[in-house]
């Protein structure tokens, strides 16, 4: 049983690879492209540390949020959204014009899911440079406040942080499948990039309706929030509870759309 349930993952995991080896290969071979998109990367995350430095000679605090913490918030956002983009975003964009190609049959042909190889065929391996950036700030940030680190936030930070992503890959999965039922669905991309921006601010920023609305119909508060309060505070069972939650939800969400989508595609194909 337990063999029955561990292959399909080295399976998976053994294409994932293979994907990511062929797409650092092709993307190696427009290094000017490469550098440049890192290089702009890493100028809008500096712009956005020095907005920071700039707002706290103003404020000591904001929403509760001292400069250093508000620093590891904005850097923890940037983190997951530069993994996102590394592994899942750039394969997610493609999808309407997948589908309005007819390119999206070379996929369901294949002896794999056609969302797995649809969200995982390209990599980004210049986002992975701004990644590790990202982090690193977060360590000078945390370092900064003087806080003793807890086991358990050091240990769930990374895992919170896979939940981030997970968030933004149903969100953007969600707002592409509507490829399948509009023609312009990648005019949405410009829309998600400006909503997406909601997730370095503090949730305490907020109230009320926008307060509920971005923590649980569109939970862009959760995905960088939580895992900075965690490894400022320590676990909280309630953040953890909401984070995973609201994941799985989202996850279930918008594999059911896609599938959904998917089986609309077929239909109108025969």
């Amino acid at each position: 049983m337990n063999q029955n349930f561990t292959q399909p993952l080295v399976r998976y995991a053994r294409i994932w690879l293979a994907q990511i080896r062929y797409s650092t290969v092709r993307e190696m071979m427009f290094k000017s492209n490469f550098i440049l998109w890192m290089i702009v990367d890493l100028c809008w995350f500096g712009v956005q540390l020095g907005f920071i430095q700039f707002l706290y000679l103003q404020v000591d605090t904001v929403a509760g949020w001292s400069k250093w913490a508000m620093i590891l918030l904005v850097s923890t956002n940037n983190l997951i959204q530069q993994l996102f983009q590394t592994f899942l975003m750039i394969n997610l964009t493609k999808l309407p014009e997948l589908i309005r190609s007819g390119r999206l049959d070379f996929y369901l042909a294949q002896p794999a899911p056609a969302q797995f190889l649809i969200s995982t065929r390209n990599f980004e391996p210049g986002s992975v440079a701004n990644a590790l950036m990202a982090a690193i700030v977060c360590l000078v940030a945390f370092a900064q406040l003087g806080m003793q680190l807890s086991l358990a936030g050091l240990f769930f930070f990374p895992v919170l942080v896979v939940l981030g992503v997970l968030i933004h890959y149903s969100l953007m999965l969600t707002v592409m499948s509507l490829g399948f039922w509009m023609t312009r669905a990648s005019g949405f991309i410009n829309a998600y990039y400006s909503l997406f921006q909601i997730a370095r601010l503090p949730r305490e920023a907020f109230y009320g309706m926008a307060r509920f609305a971005f923590t649980w119909i569109i939970p862009l508060l959760l995905i960088a929030n939580v895992p900075a309060r965690t490894l400022l505070y320590g676990l909280n069972g309630i953040d953890l509870a909401e984070m995973a939650l609201a994941t799985g939800l989202l996850l279930a969400v918008s594999t059911s759309i896609f599938q959904a989508g998917l089986r609309r595609y077929g239909s109108a194909s025969s």
